[in-house]
C-alpha cells in the first residue's frame, strides 16, 4: 500500500489551546502528532515524508562515514554482484591478492605499438620472417579489439585464457595464440608495464594426434612435370622447379627460401648450395648437396640466362600447380622422401633439408623404395641438338661454370 502524503493542519484542543497537527499513513498505519508551533510540525512532516518515500522505494537512512561518491560506488558494486555466487568481500580479497600495480601504467594500445615496433626492427634486420611478423600483428590486433581502452595491468590470467579459448579453437590454434601473447607479456614484464606475466600460469594444450606421412610425387610424375617445364615458356621455370624438387629448397615464391636464394650461393664446382641463415626458414646455415642430375639441369639452363624466379612467377606457377595438382611443399616433400630412400640416412636427410631427425622419421621414412629413388635422381634434361653451323656449336660455354656444355652434333 502506497503511503498517503502527510499534511499539517491547525487543531484546537478541548482546553482551547491551538496546536499544529501532522497527519498521514505509512503502510496503512496512521500517524498523528500534535506540536505547539507550526515550524516543529513542518520539521516532523519533512522527516515523515522521507520515511514514507524510503518505505515505498526500499531506500533508508543510516549513519555512515562514507562520502556521497563512495556511497554511490558501493551501491553500484552491489548492483553488479546481485546475481554473483560470492559476496563482495570474496571478490575484493581476490583482487587484493592477485592485482599488483606495475611501476608504470600504460594502455594496451601503447604497449602493443611499442612491442610491434621492436618486431618490425627484427624483421628489417632479417631476424623475423614476413609470415611471423604478420601473425604477430594479427594476434595483437585481435587483443586490442577485444579489450579496447584497457590498461596492461587490467588483463588478468583468467581474462587472457578466455581470450585464447574464444571460438572453441583447435589445440594448435590455442597454442599459437598463447605463444604470441606470452612473448608480448614477457616483453611487457621486462618493461615494468605488468607486475607478472599472466600467461605463465596458462598451460599450452597437448596435441594428441600426429601428422601422417607427407604427400609426395612419384618418380613418373616428377618426370612428366620436368618434361612439361622444359617446354613451358621456353623453360623459364626450370631453375625454380629443379631447385625445389631436386634440392628441397622451400618453394614459396613470396616468403620461402627460394625467394631469397641468390645465384652466387649455388656452386656447381663444389656441388653445394649454401643456404645462409637469412635465407633459411629456421635461421640456421646449411649446405645442400647438388646431385648429378641437378647439376645437369643447372648447366643446361644456366642461371645467367634463366633467373631462379622468373617474371610474373606467381601467376604462371598457379597454372602449373593446377595442371599437376601440386600442393604446398610437395616438391620439397618428394625430395626428402627420395633422399631417405636412396641413402637410408635420416641424419643426412635432416641436414640436407634443415629438419630434425624426428621429423624425418615421422613423415618421410619408408615412403619411397630405393629403385624409385634411383629413377628420381636419374631424371635429366632433354639433350639439346644444335646444328653444326650454329655459333653455339663453336663456343658453347656455360657462363656460370665456365665449362663446355655437352652438345650433340
Amino acid at each position: 500500500m502506497s503511503p498517503t502524503p502527510f499534511v499539517v493542519s491547525r487543531f484546537v484542543n478541548r482546553n482551547g489551546i491551538t496546536s499544529w497537527r501532522v497527519d498521514g499513513r505509512i503502510h496503512g498505519l496512521r500517524i498523528r502528532k500534535n506540536f505547539k508551533t507550526r515550524s516543529e510540525a513542518g520539521a516532523e512532516k519533512a522527516a515523515l515524508d522521507i520515511k514514507a518515500v524510503q518505505a515505498d522505494s526500499g531506500v533508508r537512512t543510516t549513519t555512515t562515514r562514507l562520502t556521497d561518491e563512495q556511497l554511490h560506488e558501493a551501491e553500484a558494486a552491489f548492483r553488479r554482484l546481485a546475481s554473483a555466487p560470492k559476496p563482495l568481500d570474496f571478490y575484493l580479497d581476490y583482487a587484493l591478492t592477485n592485482y599488483r600495480a606495475p611501476e608504470r601504467e600504460i594502455t594496451l594500445e601503447a604497449a602493443v605499438a611499442a612491442y610491434f615496433g621492436t618486431k618490425q626492427k627484427e624483421h628489417d634486420n632479417g631476424m623475423l620472417s614476413p609470415c611471423q611478423l604478420k601473425d604477430i600483428r594479427v594476434r595483437l590486433d585481435e587483443l586490442k579489439k577485444c579489450f579496447p581502452g584497457k590498461s596492461m595491468a587490467e588483463l588478468s590470467r583468467d581474462v587472457l585464457a578466455a581470450h585464447c579459448h574464444r571460438g572453441n579453437p583447435k589445440p594448435k590454434t590455442f597454442n599459437n595464440r598463447r605463444g604470441i601473447l606470452f612473448t608480448f607479456f614477457k616483453f611487457s614484464f621486462f618493461q615494468d608495464w605488468v607486475a607478472v606475466n599472466p600467461l605463465e600460469k596458462v598451460p599450452h594444450l597437448r596435441i594428441g594426434h600426429r601428422r601422417g606421412s607427407a604427400k609426395t610425387l612419384t618418380a613418373e610424375q616428377c618426370e612428366k612435370l620436368m618434361r612439361y617445364i622444359e617446354t613451358f615458356e621456353g623453360g623459364v621455370f626450370v631453375p625454380y622447379f629443379c631447385l625445389c624438387l631436386f634440392a628441397g629448397i622451400r618453394p614459396s615464391i613470396l616468403v620461402g627460401e627460394i625467394s631469397k636464394l641468390r645465384p652466387e650461393s649455388i656452386h656447381l664446382e663444389t656441388s653445394a648450395i649454401m643456404i645462409e641463415p637469412e635465407v633459411s626458414k629456421v635461421r640456421m646455415k646449411r649446405n645442400v648437396t647438388i646431385h648429378p642430375n641437378l647439376a645437369a639441369w643447372l648447366r643446361a639452363y644456366p642461371l645467367s640466362r634463366f633467373p631462379i624466379i622468373p617474371k610474373n612467377a606467381t601467376n604462371l606457377r598457379r597454372g602449373i600447380c593446377k595442371k599437376f595438382n601440386l600442393t604446398h611443399d610437395i616438391l620439397r616433400h618428394t625430395f626428402i622422401s627420395m633422399h631417405v630412400a636412396k641413402y637410408r640416412s635420416m641424419g643426412e636427410a635432416a641436414l640436407q633439408a634443415g629438419n630434425s631427425e624426428s621429423i624425418i622419421r615421422k613423415h618421410y621414412l619408408d615412403l619411397k623404395t630405393p629403385a624409385e629413388a634411383e629413377q628420381f635422381f636419374g631424371i635429366l634434361p632433354t639433350p639439346v641438338v644444335v646444328p653444326a653451323t650454329s655459333p653455339l656449336a663453336c663456343a658453347a660455354v656455360d657462363p656460370v661454370e665456365t665449362q663446355p656444355l655437352a652438345i650433340a652434333a
